[in-house]
């Protein structure tokens, strides 16, 4: 399982050792000085899970171990400071299964159920009772976790047995409390079990135990997926049964049980696949086959997966964060190579992926 990662690198989120941005995700070898439209695979080692933040990306290892890499100008990288990192560094010693790069701060689960956060600090999307930055994992109680999502400036996670908690800037109600108070500690969501959320730029979705979907926050753009502009509690979404959920910069995605993905949102660039660039206020299909996984990023492009291991991706590509090996924005999804995919995120404008 190896790691691959392409568009924009001016900060380094790419992990090759340059700053160079990629547009396909072609191997070159460790350490090497590829061209600049050729992606870069991180290493030679074997990965099990990655997140790509607006431009800093984190990873972790089969192993265990985590490694971050790119911007880290407020301590999003983790090693204790603030300096940009243009390859994987590694961040401690310990074994971690979960982790979550937001725009300026990163979340992660170690193999304990303990949860850690750090970066930057503003709003209290830490969880640590305060606003100050941290440059290195910060403990958030004693709790165990089983997922996590940083988003922009707020952060969403599952406790173990299903409750679900929520922490950060609260402006137009996305953490889902029925406030629009800001939290610098987890602020438990309503009393359901849920198995999945997702933390966008200024909205939350979440799926329940039962399947059904849930969404809160901004809606201007339709990304909540209802013609409401705001709501600071959950609302329902149509009466399917979902598997996955991902919320990006003013959109959403979702696959139902099945595998059928359906998008909404914000559509600028296309990034919603429906081969327009209509915004949309209620879920759309996207195409009629079976989807595995799906990311919305902090940016403007998506990536999924197909069943069967494919990747697809659309929306914005200025910096080939598509990997098609163009610079040009698709509205439909294109895929990209033959490789076999098992995960994949989309950052501000690059993206990562493990084959």
């Amino acid at each position: 399982n190896l790691l691959f990662t392409w568009g924009n690198n001016n900060g380094g989120q790419l992990g090759d050792s340059t700053i160079v941005s990629k547009s396909s995700p072609v191997t070159v070898g460790n350490n090497a000085l590829p061209s600049a439209r050729v992606a870069t695979r991180v290493g030679s080692s074997s990965w099990t899970a990655v997140s790509a933040g607006t431009s800093h990306t984190a990873a972790i290892r089969s192993d265990g171990i985590l490694f971050t890499w790119g911007a880290n100008n407020l301590g999003q990288l983790g090693d204790g400071t603030i300096t940009v990192r243009s390859s994987p560094v590694q961040i401690g010693s310990s074994s971690w299964t979960v982790v979550s790069a937001g725009r300026l701060h990163t979340a992660a689960i170690r193999s304990d159920g303990y949860l850690f956060t750090w970066g930057y600090g503003l709003y209290g999307r830490l969880g640590t009772n305060s606003t100050l930055d941290r440059s290195s994992p910060v403990q958030i109680g004693s709790s165990s976790w089983t997922a996590v999502r940083a988003g922009s400036e707020h952060t969403a996670a599952i406790r173990s047995g299903g409750t679900l908690f929520a922490w950060g800037s609260n402006s137009s109600g996305r953490l889902g409390d029925n406030t629009t108070i800001n939290r610098s500690s987890p602020v438990q969501i309503g009393s359901s079990s849920w198995t999945a959320v997702s933390a966008g730029s200024n909205h939350t979705g979440a799926i329940r135990s039962d399947g059904l979907l849930y969404t809160w926050g901004v809606g201007t753009d339709g990304q909540l997926g209802t013609n409401l502009t705001a709501t600071s509690s959950p609302i329902q979404i149509g009466f399917s049964s979902w598997t996955a959920i991902s919320a990006g910069q003013a959109n959403m995605g979702a696959i139902r049980s099945g595998g059928t993905l359906f998008t909404w949102g914000s559509n600028t660039f296309g990034q919603l696949g429906d081969g327009t660039t209509t915004p949309r206020f209620s879920p759309v299909q996207i195409g009629s086959s079976s989807w595995t996984a799906v990311s919305f990023g902090l940016g403007r492009h998506t990536a999924a997966i197909r069943s069967g291991g494919y990747l697809f991706t659309w929306g914005s590509n200025a910096y080939g964060q598509l990997g098609d090996d163009t610079l040009v924005s698709q509205s439909s999804p294109v895929q990209i190579g033959s490789k076999e995919w098992t995960t994949v995120s989309t950052g501000g404008s690059h993206t990562v992926g493990i084959s």
